[in-house]
């Protein structure tokens, strides 16, 4: 499996490079980044920079695989137990339910996540996230693996009191710096099947909260790209945050927040493992 992260030198130069087992293999000594890998339409073209250093995954910070993303669009309630958690009389969804991420709400692989001082309700989302390769506007849904250039995975950290604060809006509740996360890297679109339905586990301190597949999407990943790029430009290096399963701690009986010290783990067995603690900022 071809894996491409961005990383943190422990220098603070800023990197990408092939992941193999417990190494980084570094391809960015000439000053490039992940984002113009994906602009150049091949992620499994990358090639080693010259005299690229061979790197403990250790010794460096995995950051988000895309640095700087231009977009980063998450979609709500998209898995069928979820979407009936909210009790709306059986009412089919018509379109998907959309909010956006700052890139500063959101850390890299094995870094931590931040509880905000203004609420104890974190909360976790395990969610696959699609890494836009090839832009367009108005792209047709049986066109979408022509415009992905691969997979990550993403915990879409939610501040669930201040997504209650207005009527119509989550934005505040979802955008807490560092309060979520992505990565740890990405597996080229080449090597997904995407004929086959991912399966997504979510683990606290290792007991499995979220488990499902994505065959219980409501708008599978076709979808989602044609309805959002019906609005808005879709770039290389873009993201989509496709959605969560049901199992999130709001819906536990009483509810389950995110405290100091607890680990997260979201994996898909195709992609890998995102994992982080938990820390109060």
């Amino acid at each position: 499996m071809t894996r491409l992260a961005s990383f943190r030198h422990p220098d603070d130069r800023v990197s990408f490079g092939f992941v193999q087992d417990s190494h980084v293999l570094d391809c960015g000594g000439d000053g490039g980044s992940l984002l113009d890998v994906v602009r150049s339409g091949n992620l499994r073209n990358c090639h080693p920079s010259a005299g690229g250093a061979s790197l403990a995954l250790s010794d460096v910070a995995l950051l988000r695989p895309i640095v700087t993303p231009e977009k980063i669009i998450c979609v709500g309630v998209n898995y069928v137990n979820r979407n009936e958690e909210y009790k709306d009389g059986g009412e089919a969804v018509r379109y998907p339910s959309l909010f956006v991420r700052f890139p500063d709400s959101l850390v890299g692989h094995d870094q931590p996540i931040l509880r905000p001082k203004e609420s104890e309700q974190l909360d976790y989302e395990g969610e696959i996230a699609l890494i836009i390769g090839l832009g367009g506007r108005r792209i047709a849904r049986d066109r979408m693996r022509d415009h992905i250039a691969g997979l990550t995975l993403a915990n879409d950290g939610t501040v669930r009191d201040w997504v209650r604060h207005a009527k119509f809006n989550v934005t505040q509740g979802k955008n807490f710096d560092a309060s979520g996360s992505i990565g740890p890297w990405i597996v080229p679109a080449e090597e997904i099947d995407f004929n086959r339905p991912l399966r997504l586990t979510t683990k606290v301190n290792g007991e499995v909260r979220q488990d499902d597949t994505t065959a219980s999407m409501i708008f599978d990943f076709g979808r989602l790209i044609e309805y959002i790029s019906t609005f808005t430009t879709l770039k290389p290096g873009d993201v989509i945050l496709t959605g969560t399963p049901t199992g999130a701690g709001a819906r536990c009986d009483p509810p389950r927040w995110l405290k100091p010290g607890d680990v997260i783990e979201v994996t898909v067995p195709e992609i890998g493992t995102l994992r982080n603690t938990v820390a109060d900022a």
